[in-house]
């Protein structure tokens, strides 16, 4: 489970009292919904199918793998299926390998996707030995689907975008810097990454 309303705003509320930027978009543009995606590889291989096309495509061939493998296909009902019958469904050549790559290794017990270590870089590195899955992510995942409340994606554009504009800053920060304002936010920096997304396009700030 993601972070529900109520952490959200917990979280928002510690890093408000701290960060005069904050409180001050929280003001305009109050709290942000949640984000909540389920656990498990699924949510994994969405993320993999729906790389680099627009969400409409990615649904049709989520719908497809579906329609082939059945709604709850297991990671097994997947490896099964040749190249022909995949690339039927939509997938390339390169995402049927990222596909395989998860499948493998949680049906190798390779890859337990409900006990994944507490510490949050160690679930990142297991995360990315999926091929096809970087920290990016990963730290999607772990926020989403996890709900981890200190998750923060510092490479995401919007998030970077959304920081410097919730602090006012001239230029958009890099994720170096992005990375290094969070860090008196800990350990509330999932919810306010949920909010960098949520101010980004808010025309009021």
């Amino acid at each position: 489970m993601g972070l529900s309303a109520e952490q959200i705003k917990q979280g928002l509320d510690a890093v408000a009292a701290q960060e005069p930027g904050i409180a001050r978009a929280l003001d305009i543009a109050g709290y942000p919904e949640p984000r909540i995606r389920p656990t498990g590889y699924k949510t994994l291989l969405r993320t993999i199918v729906g790389q680099q096309v627009s969400v409409a495509a990615a649904a049709s061939v989520w719908n497809k793998l579906e329609g082939e493998l059945g709604e709850d296909f297991s990671p097994t009902c997947l490896l099964e299926r040749d190249f022909d019958t995949l690339r039927a469904c939509g997938l390339s050549r390169q995402k049927q390998g990222y596909a395989r790559s998860l499948c493998e290794l949680v049906s190798a017990g390779e890859l337990d996707l409900e006990n994944l270590p507490e510490d949050d870089e160690e679930a990142i590195a297991q995360l990315t030995r999926i091929k096809g899955i970087g920290r990016w992510s990963a730290e999607i995942y772990l926020l989403f689907a996890e709900g981890r409340p200190d998750i923060w994606p510092a490479g995401d554009l919007a998030v970077m975008a959304g920081i410097g504009k919730i602090l006012g800053m001239e230029e958009r920060p890099d994720e170096k810097a992005t990375r290094a304002l969070a860090e008196p936010w800990r350990p509330h920096r999932g919810a306010t990454a949920i909010f960098t997304w949520h101010c980004y396009n808010n025309p009021a700030l």
